[in-house]
């Protein structure tokens, strides 16, 4: 033996327990902000024995509150998020970026990155209300029917746009929404020789959002920035005509940023 750690294969490294807790951290959300033990026994698949071990640990921890027979996530849960966006310091240089942009084109901005088959919010610098869903660092979205996911797919190979387009539960969320999986491909395949993606009012009424990629030295797409606006107050071809280039101007900062810290 030489000394070096012994190989592990997935299975021998999967923490069964850790990934349970997981599982009942993600059973919160904004349509279920508490629950009780036999709520998340029954959104986690767990067993009542093994959703009240985890939920009394979380408690311990101050991950967990306890209200009677609900329990709630408390604040703390932040600090998890808040540990991604420490350990990436580019995102602090790139909220005067996108504050900067906003200014100039009095809409929200916002950037996030590809998990699976949905896009994480990491930052938002808002304006107005303009969607009916709730959103800030932490949220996430179906990448097909997004401009920011557009733009992160447009960053892959169409193996892997075919691998996240079959994983996605793909179905009409406005009349407008495009669910067939071969025009999403072309889609797709249009931002990557593009450079952007707009989206007309696909997520959800009213909305008009437009994207374009921040890359990493390599070239490689890193995250997707984006322009989101009112559909009876500004037209799509009024947003890239007024907000596309100060968009692309910000994206290629960030990306300069990125490149000098790479």
């Amino acid at each position: 033996m030489n000394g070096a750690e012994p190989f592990l294969t997935p299975g021998d490294a999967y923490v069964q327990s850790f990934a349970r807790g997981l599982s009942v951290i993600r059973a919160f959300s904004s349509e279920r902000p508490s629950m009780t033990l036999s709520e998340v026994a029954a959104a986690t698949g767990l067993t009542r024995a093994g959703a009240r071990r985890i939920l009394l640990t979380l408690a311990q921890l101050g991950y967990v509150a306890a209200e009677g027979r609900q329990f709630r996530l408390t604040a703390r849960i932040l600090d998890l998020g808040f540990a991604y966006l420490s350990s990436m310091p580019f995102w602090n240089l790139a909220e005067p970026i996108m504050e900067a942009l906003v200014e100039e084109v009095h809409e929200s901005s916002s950037a996030s990155v590809l998990d699976g088959t949905d896009i994480v919010y990491v930052l938002r610098v808002p304006t107005h209300k303009i969607m009916t869903i709730s959103l800030g660092p932490g949220s996430r979205l179906p990448a097909w029917c997004t401009s920011m996911g557009r733009v992160l797919l447009s960053g892959l190979d169409d193996a892997e746009v075919d691998s996240i387009l079959r994983r996605s539960k793909i179905e009409a969320r406005t009349l407008r929404t495009v669910t067939e999986r071969a025009e999403l491909r072309r889609l797709v395949a249009e931002v990557r020789v593009r450079g952007w993606a707009l989206v007309n009012q696909e997520l959800e009424e009213g909305l008009v959002s437009i994207s374009a990629p921040i890359r990493e030295r390599s070239g490689r797409i890193l995250a997707a920035l984006n322009v989101s606006g009112q559909a009876n107050r500004t037209s799509p071809q009024q947003m890239v005509k007024r907000f596309l280039p100060p968009l692309r101007a910000a994206a290629d900062r960030l990306s300069e940023l990125m490149r000098r810290r790479s």
